[in-house]
């Protein structure tokens, strides 16, 4: 090789460069090309974490969500609970005051007898009796007087029934033998009564 064909370092080393370059490209594997196929496999991998990741919070968050529910349920079962406990804890105690309260019911209806007591006397009585039904009522207790209402199986109990021949009284309470009573809307005693049944007249 003569001195004018020698090539020079930089020029020899800017062919080596394209020889390079041209096998790449003859196989498809250019420098760009193999930097994009790494950079989509490596978008690819971060896209699949990813979706992993956010299907994972979103498992985690209904999995918190059903606990919450379910402590926020119980703690309402809980606090129902102990609320009945308290409310009917009592029951045994408030039917012995109403059985106080029935004494001074069958005073009262001897009118007669009632009548004859002296007046401050009778006072005093009813003054008593009233604070007993205020402290009931206080308990959230409250009287079944059911007179003159259809016959309920929830809230009376019937001990006899009575002829009527007026149509519009039939399976009606005529009388109430002794008064029924709730605690916080459960009935803890029957009304006692008699029904009216009506009887075509022939």
């Amino acid at each position: 090789m003569t001195d004018e064909n020698k090539q020079s370092p930089d020029e020899e080393k800017i062919e080596r460069v394209v020889d390079d370059v041209v096998f790449e490209e003859e196989n498809n594997e250019t420098p760009e090309s193999s930097f994009g196929k790494n950079k989509d496999s490596k978008v690819a991998k971060l896209e699949e974490d990813l979706a992993k990741a956010r299907a994972e919070k979103q498992e985690y968050l209904d999995g918190w969500q059903r606990s919450k529910a379910d402590y926020v349920n119980l703690k309402k079962r809980s606090e129902q609970e102990r609320e009945n406990l308290v409310n009917y804890a009592k029951e045994d105690l408030i039917l012995e005051l109403i059985k106080i309260g029935d004494n001074f019911q069958l005073a009262f209806k001897d009118k007669e007898s009632w009548e004859k007591a002296p007046e401050n006397w009778r006072l005093g009585i009813e003054y008593i009796y009233n604070n007993l039904k205020q402290v009931l009522a206080e308990q959230g207790v409250k009287e079944i007087n059911p007179i003159d209402e259809e016959f309920n199986p929830e809230q009376h109990e019937a001990v006899e029934m009575i002829e009527t021949l007026e149509k519009a009284n039939d399976h009606k309470v005529i009388e109430v033998i002794q008064l029924g009573y709730s605690l916080k809307d459960r009935v803890i005693r029957h009304a006692i009564v008699k029904v009216a049944k009506f009887k075509e007249q022939v």
